[in-house]
């Protein structure tokens, strides 16, 4: 694949026309008991300050339900239309990969995606969708476009998918492979998170303060651990190591925590070290 073409669906909770979501389900499920469950289900309001607010579109946020019903919704809207529709009309090859309101398309030639690119907002508005205007893009992607911008000495395009950025690269062998890493945007949020998270918990005993940051550690590690990415591993395992140390600090009562005085804490109280937790993918 040479193409690849980004997609972003914005408030497709909000935008699901109940009518086209009913249809769909009735497709798979016959049981009017169980239809009639999930009509009163979207249809339900919901209280805002003592208010019941309902609304005519859509499905309601937070609601067990309603990622079950727009994956539903996005999978006829998108998928099989992707898959049934598109791709036998195309030149080339083409395939869709879609999580939730994010998704990607990837194309062998450039006139094929731009031809989906064109026509996808029309199919979209015809189910009260829209992608977002600045999250959706094609981008030239693959291993002609690397090696090309090599002989160039530029660089190819990226793509975020997933909490990942995409990057070409090539193997020590000299082999194009798709190197990924930690999106800079996922990274900052997490340690905000561990900054706010140490501040609201300043004065619990560091035996706690260690348990609960190597479960967030852990927890990065399980789905950021990927073979390419180790590099982003260890800057966000050292900043945690600061952030604690800066918030440590703030307990000594003017005197100055040094790294030596850490050290010795971090001894008692380790962290856990980077690690790669997900294996090359096979094939």
């Amino acid at each position: 694949m040479e193409y690849v073409l980004e997609l972003d669906i914005t408030s497709y909770f909000d935008s699901i026309v109940r009518k086209q979501l009913m249809e769909m389900v009735e497709q798979r499920i016959s049981d009017s008991r169980i239809l009639g469950l999930i009509g009163k289900w979207i249809n339900v309001g919901v209280v805002d300050q003592g208010r019941i607010l309902t609304s005519e579109t859509g499905t309601g946020q937070g609601q067990i339900i309603s990622p079950l019903l727009a994956n539903i919704y996005l999978h006829h809207v998108l998928d099989v239309w992707f898959e049934e529709e598109v791709k036998p009309r195309l030149r080339g090859e083409a395939h869709g990969i879609r999580y939730a309101d994010d998704g990607l398309l990837c194309f062998q030639y450039k006139e094929d995606a731009e031809r989906v690119l064109e026509v996808l907002p029309k199919r979209f508005a015809k189910y009260g969708l829209t992608l977002h205007p600045e999250k959706t893009r094609l981008v030239k992607f693959g291993c002609s476009a690397y090696f090309e911008a090599k002989r160039k000495k530029g660089s190819t395009a990226t793509f975020d998918f997933l909490g990942f950025t995409h990057r070409c690269a090539s193997s020590r062998a000299g082999f194009f492979m798709v190197h990924i890493g930690t999106m800079k945007k996922r990274l900052r949020r997490g340690l905000l998170a561990i900054s706010a998270w140490c501040r609201e918990h300043l004065h619990d005993p560091l035996e706690y303060q260690q348990r609960i940051l190597n479960a967030k550690l852990r927890g990065h590690y399980q789905y950021y651990g990927r073979p390419t990415n180790y590099r982003s591993l260890t800057k966000f395992a050292h900043t945690v190591r600061s952030i604690w140390r800066r918030w440590l600090a703030r307990r000594t009562r003017g005197r100055r925590l040094s790294w030596e005085r850490f050290s010795r804490i971090l001894a008692r109280y380790p962290l856990l070290r980077p690690r790669i937790t997900h294996a090359w993918p096979k094939g």
